[in-house]
């Protein structure tokens, strides 16, 4: 798993230079808790989306996805992972704006 998260790391950090390179923002929203309008986050490649990129390019099968899937959720329940393989960090329940 953790070659997964490099990877995926890796992919994460493509995109980010893709989209500044091209001047791709992220499009403005309007907070349904308190109502500010602000640049929505950055997108971010997660660890799911990497082996269902590996099997769609033919780079592993079906068969492998899955079993790459299910022990990805058991490795990041285990270590208390988030859908990108960081650590977890407590969310507020108060908007930061």
């Amino acid at each position: 798993m953790p070659a997964l998260i490099s990877l995926r790391d890796e992919l994460d950090e493509m995109l980010h230079c893709i989209r500044a390179s091209r001047n791709v923002r992220t499009p403005i929203i309007t907070c349904r808790k308190c109502g500010m309008t602000a640049p929505a986050a950055p997108p971010h490649v997660s660890v799911r989306a990497l082996i269902l990129a590996l099997c769609r390019f033919e780079i592993t099968s079906k068969d492998r996805a899955r079993v790459l899937e299910k022990e990805s959720v058991a490795y990041r329940k285990h270590r208390r992972l988030t859908r990108e393989g960081k650590v977890v960090a407590e969310m507020p329940e108060v908007c930061l704006h």
